[in-house]
């Protein structure tokens, strides 16, 4: 069933919750009750069958933690080398400041229109039906890409650690069976233990190569003997193909805020959001930073991709194994919320939805096995790590993340284009981060595809469902 349009006309909205405070008055809508905002929900309080709403602000902090620091911190000192130290850190703090101030757009937005589950029921009240189908389509696609990261990430993980005993493509099957499993807990708050242990696991194990790179004396990929250039630049100066590959890579790092809504759907007080928001990227630019800058100051261009083999077998095989868990996580949620937008699309009005019925099940079970499958195949297709990544940066998330946001806020905030002088800059600004949304999704697409193609032409991406270690721990 199609989800009831969110229309910008509806009685729906609490300009107490909007924080542009006292120019409340140009927004399109009329003020409303709590009542009034509650009957609007997605998922009702104290529903019979199964509760939804039961998530509070810190649970929600995890939640949001280990969807942006999840696989995307492991490429990032990769793209570090391409735009140098400099250039590097000031992309990360840029990229995390546009993508926080871009959450919280869209959670306010969410939060006028409680209506809206997801990005997608957004487009719909911007554009109507084809653009919902366009959002839909572009944000099923781009987290079953990152679940498809995370399977590949998981698969190298098991290769490390038993020296590729298996062919990789038996790895990544065993790798999605386990994501998927962990992706059936239908609730977020259950599901949100699986990814607080998962935030731990990786956090450590992140921890454990950044102390491991600074007690060598020189990368583990680097010649052992003689002399060797590290590749440690302050300021780099790449190809646009490759400069914008690495732009894409850092921006995917903490862009994932349109899965941040239906997390929202499912809090007790949805408008306690902003606190998660704000702990959870100062969290993560702190955890980016640091990690980041030191493994690519140690391993230079001599950095491993993902960044876990950076310091060597040993320490290898001790991340990855401490990272497991993180793995998996970050996986699993991310599938989770492309299952959760199929199934809440599909029994949306219906009794089903927060009933425990045969139908509520077999949906919910059957969506979840079919993304899953479609990630695992996604992720033997384009079985390098920093690739897909990029790829899903570009394609989808630049148009979520960036030109989304821009265009939620003109929408609310038409008024402003003819308000005072600070209300017409304001518009201007979102007119000019829609602008920058389209950059990215054309030139980070144009440019990640031919870095795809370079690798491919060059023997550093083998062919589909190939058998070769993907991990580095076996030589040829």
């Amino acid at each position: 069933m199609d989800a009831k349009k969110c229309t910008a006309e509806s009685d729906v909205t609490d300009t107490r919750a909007v924080f542009e405070g006292p120019d409340h008055q140009a927004l399109k809508l009329p003020p409303a009750s709590d009542a009034e905002l509650e009957s609007h929900e997605v998922f009702k309080k104290n529903a019979d069958g199964v509760d939804f709403r039961t998530v509070g602000w810190p649970p929600a902090t995890v939640i949001f933690l280990k969807i942006v620091f999840s696989t995307g911190i492991l490429s990032i000192p990769t793209a570090l080398y391409a735009l140098g130290a400099v250039g590097g850190t000031l992309s990360l703090v840029a990229w995390q400041a546009v993508n926080t101030y871009c959450a919280i757009v869209q959670g306010n937005f969410r939060n006028r229109h409680p209506e809206c589950h997801s990005i997608v029921d957004m487009a719909q009240t911007l554009g109507g039906f084809w653009l919902k189908e366009l959002v839909g389509f572009i944000f099923l696609i781009a987290y079953i890409l990152v679940t498809g990261s995370g399977i590949i990430g998981l698969s190298v993980a098991f290769n490390a650690l038993s020296n590729h005993a298996f062919c990789t493509v038996w790895w990544g099957l065993i790798s999605a069976a386990i994501i998927t499993a962990c992706a059936l807990i239908r609730t977020l708050k259950n599901l949100g233990w699986v990814t607080f242990a998962g935030f731990i696991s990786l956090f450590v194990a992140i921890f454990i190569v950044t102390v491991g790179v600074t007690t060598r004396d020189r990368p583990a990929a680097a010649p052992q003997t003689g002399d060797f250039e590290l590749g440690f630049v302050a300021i780099n100066y790449p190809t646009f193909v490759a400069g914008m590959t690495a732009t894409a890579t850092i921006f995917i790092s903490s862009a994932g805020s349109s899965a941040f809504l239906p997390v929202i759907s499912e809090m007790r007080q949805p408008r306690d959001f902003k606190k998660a928001v704000v702990t959870c990227m100062a969290i993560v630019l702190s955890c980016y930073l640091s990690f980041a800058v030191v493994v690519y100051a140690w391993c230079g261009k001599w950095v491993a991709n993902p960044a876990l083999g950076s310091a060597g077998d040993l320490i290898k095989k001790i991340s990855y194994g401490v990272a497991l868990v993180g793995l998996i996580a970050s996986g699993a949620i991310n599938q989770h919320i492309a299952a959760k937008y199929v199934f809440v699309r599909v029994l949306r009005h219906s009794r089903h939805l927060q009933s425990n019925t045969v139908t509520h099940w077999a949906t919910w079970v059957g969506i979840t096995l079919a993304i899953g499958a479609v990630a695992f195949l996604l992720a033997e297709s384009i079985a390098i790590f920093n690739y897909i990544l990029a790829l899903a940066g570009s394609v989808c998330f630049a148009p979520m993340a960036l030109v989304m946001p821009g265009f939620l806020y003109l929408h609310d905030f038409a008024a402003y284009r003819r308000g005072s002088l600070g209300q017409r800059t304001k518009w201007m600004l979102h007119v000019c981060l829609v602008l920058l949304g389209v950059f990215v999704t054309v030139c980070g697409t144009y440019a990640t595809v031919m870095s795809i193609n370079e690798a491919y032409s060059n023997g550093e991406i083998g062919s589909a469902f190939s058998c070769a270690d993907n991990s580095g721990s076996v030589a040829g």
